[in-house]
């Protein structure tokens, strides 16, 4: 494993642990399988692990895992307070508290406003006092360093930065995203802060990995063959972040052992300024191509869930995707997999377009707009059919 500093000279893996994808089992992470995955990153160097106050399950999950075998002095916790329910100060008190309990720790090393968007968000959390609560936090040793994760564009990322002495920041960035959300402006302007940034969606939510259009995965192996720089497309996506010297650590929800171990494997063989102009000229191909494709710009973060009438958002904007990449057949099996095997149906035609989901939404996707478009896509006479047969298969 490879090491990046951050701003206080502390040795960062560039490959870290996103604790939000964990495997589900009965309706919560499958804990055992869970660890196994964990327990392998840390052999293989990973000691950054990344969760939030609003990842169910997960800080409670990870702090068992650190406690039971004894690692929690040799990895870094970030974790995320949930700003956007804070109306005083002793809420962040409360929330703060829950999460050491959680995580059976004593103290967080990074801990993020999580989402925060805009100065005026952060303004009014130093209002309410903020400022002075993190002071104290850290005169006690609780935390360590403070930084935000951001979804909002570059002219709001670079006002945020300005906003306060942060002290790291996590934006989503990858070669589809070079140029919207902070992007590569926002990667400079942290760059001449000397501002640390940690990386999420560096695959785009898988899109970049197993998801990518057919053309696109024919252009990187045709590229591997020719050149003898084979990797896979996920393995792409990484060395791309990990090209750039101002990237420190490259998040990823790895819910698998392959999935670690490939990783791991990639994050040995890094380095910044490895990538050619050839490289780069072929992930704009694999770019060009996935525009061709793609729908809706949905990660599948699944901020926009639970939805109250249970329309299963991010499975549909998936199948939606996928009818336009990988044929009908294939996404209709994937909707019906994901709006119909269940006890109701999470359909895209079941939104009254009340909104609750685009207010949560990271990518500001119109999502009542597209899921109607997706409706009318995926819901036609066979959809239909099947449904029925389905229902009466399984007596739901």
């Amino acid at each position: 494993m490879q090491y990046r500093k951050d701003r206080y000279g502390n040795e960062l893996s560039i490959l870290g642990f996103g604790c939000m994808r964990f495997t589900k089992k009965g309706g919560s992470f499958d804990a055992e399988k869970a660890e196994r995955e964990i327990l392998a990153a840390y052999e293989a160097g990973v000691n950054y692990y990344d969760t939030a106050y609003l990842y169910s399950g997960s800080e409670a999950l990870l702090g068992e895992v650190f406690e039971r075998n004894g690692i929690r002095d040799s990895v870094r916790i970030a974790t995320k307070l949930p700003h956007y329910m804070v109306r005083k100060i002793s809420d962040a008190e409360k929330f703060l508290q829950e999460e050491l309990r959680r995580l059976q720790t004593d103290h967080i090393e990074y801990y993020l406003m999580h989402m925060l968007n805009d100065a005026k968000s952060w303004k009014r959390l130093c209002d309410l006092g903020m400022d002075d609560w993190i002071r104290e936090k850290r005169e006690q040793g609780i935390l360590q360093q403070v930084g935000f994760s951001y979804h909002g564009n570059a002219d709001g990322f670079r006002e945020l930065l300005d906003a306060w002495d942060w002290d790291f920041c996590q934006i989503q960035y990858n070669y589809l995203d070079e140029n919207s959300q902070a992007g590569r402006t926002g990667y400079e302007a942290a760059g001449e802060k000397g501002i640390p940034l940690i990386i999420m969606e560096p695959l785009r939510g898988g899109k970049l990995a197993g998801q990518l259009p057919k053309e696109a995965v024919r252009i990187i192996e045709r590229y591997g063959k020719e050149t003898g720089r084979n990797r896979s497309p996920a393995a792409w996506g990484f060395h791309w972040l990990w090209d750039q010297s101002g990237v420190t650590c490259v998040l990823s929800g790895m819910n698998s052992l392959e999935m670690v171990e490939e990783n791991c494997r990639e994050a040995d063989l890094a380095a910044a300024g490895s990538m050619t102009e050839a490289d780069r000229e072929m992930l704009r191909q694999v770019v060009r191509e996935i525009g061709r494709k793609m729908k809706v710009g949905c990660t599948g973060c699944r901020y926009c869930m639970p939805c109250p009438q249970r329309v299963d958002i991010p499975g549909t904007f998936s199948a939606y995707n996928r009818r336009y990449s990988d044929g009908w057949f294939t996404a209709e099996k994937e909707y019906m997999m994901c709006t119909v095997f269940r006890k109701d149906s999470t359909g895209a035609s079941n939104c009254i377009g009340c909104g609750a989901c685009e207010k949560s939404c990271p990518q500001h996707i119109e999502i009542r707009k597209e899921l109607k478009k997706a409706a009318r896509v995926l819901e036609g006479p066979a959809y239909k059919v099947a449904k029925k047969a389905i229902l009466l298969v399984y007596k739901y």
